[in-house]
């Protein structure tokens, strides 16, 4: 498997890459780094293309590493936002997909609704990037991914531990990379907030290939004795306000604080997506402490970013 395995793909989700690919972008996000660090931030791998980042939704991580992984690869990154756009008039997604293939050489889209992804996706003739929706989040599973690799030198094995909202888009990635990767990843939430059935069927084939274990249980303390990797993300993600007293109270048992890292043991880290919400899904001891790897993980955005660019851009 190599670049041309790669070229003018759509990344919606990470179901539809194999082992072998992930494993490729995150080889090459973690050369990035490397050269990063020596010295070589501009790799003109994609000089003269043009590079749209479509908003549907806020941003600060995923918005400002895009732009600068484009600029880093010699790219034109192009911000966009929906409703500055005639989408925010009523266009429709597949009109514009058919116009923005015609200026573009990718599309990154951060949206609302998943469904809107795979419309741009269905009338593009440009790679389309997923930089969120309500389902997945996978350039942040990716991050994570590298992050792991860093701190703990491997990925097959390793026992993730998320916390919280089962239902949550970063989850969903969490569990389809990690069951193609071989992991461990158990999942502490309330029934109420259980993982979609469309990545749970993706997340069980996957596993069975893998060796992976996936577990969903309720008790946060029982899901992070073992772990190597403690997660957890907001409760209440954008566009759930109407919800989020429920869920404040569902969850509140199932706040990262020193007693439950305590539990996890002495080697486990603590992992974010971020932004975080202190003092709701953990504490300022945790996210600050000598365990969080946090903004290693919040860097890492960066050079997932130019790796997916580099490799999916024809």
């Amino acid at each position: 498997m190599g670049l041309r395995g790669l070229r003018g793909r759509h990344l919606l989700w990470l179901a539809d890459f194999t082992p072998e690919e992930i494993t490729y972008i995150v080889d090459m996000a973690l050369d990035f780094k490397r050269r990063f660090y020596a010295g070589e931030k501009i790799i003109p791998v994609l000089r003269g293309r043009s590079i749209g980042l479509l908003f549907e939704k806020p941003s600060t991580r995923t918005r400002v590493s895009l732009e600068v992984a484009v600029y880093q690869l010699g790219a034109q990154p192009i911000y966009m936002s929906w409703r500055e756009l005639q989408l925010g008039r009523g266009e429709t997604v597949a009109d514009t997909a058919r116009v923005l293939s015609r200026y573009l050489d990718a599309l990154v889209a951060r949206v609302r609704r998943h469904s809107d992804l795979e419309e741009l996706a269905r009338y593009s003739t440009i790679p389309v990037i997923n930089g969120l929706s309500d389902l997945t989040h996978p350039l942040q599973a990716l991050a994570d991914v590298m992050t792991i690799r860093e701190k703990l030198g491997r990925v097959k094995g390793v026992k993730l531990s998320f916390i919280g909202d089962g239902s949550d888009n970063v989850l969903h990635s969490l569990l389809i990379v990690g069951a193609k990767l071989g992991m461990h990843v158990t999942v502490a939430t309330p029934p109420q907030l259980q993982p979609h059935p469309k990545v749970m069927k993706v997340v069980e084939e996957a596993a069975r290939e893998s060796g992976a274990v996936i577990e969903i249980i309720e008790d946060p303390i029982e899901a992070v004795r073992g772990a190597d990797v403690v997660y957890t993300d907001v409760w209440v993600s954008m566009g759930q306000e109407d919800v989020a007293e429920e869920k404040i109270k569902l969850l509140k048992r199932y706040q990262v604080n020193s007693k439950l890292m305590d539990a996890a043991g002495d080697k486990a880290i603590f992992m974010h997506c971020l932004p975080a919400k202190r003092g709701q899904e953990v504490t300022d001891d945790v996210i600050d402490g000598p365990r969080s790897v946090v903004w290693d993980q919040a860097e890492n955005r960066l050079h997932t970013h130019k790796a997916v660019l580099a490799l999916l851009i024809p």
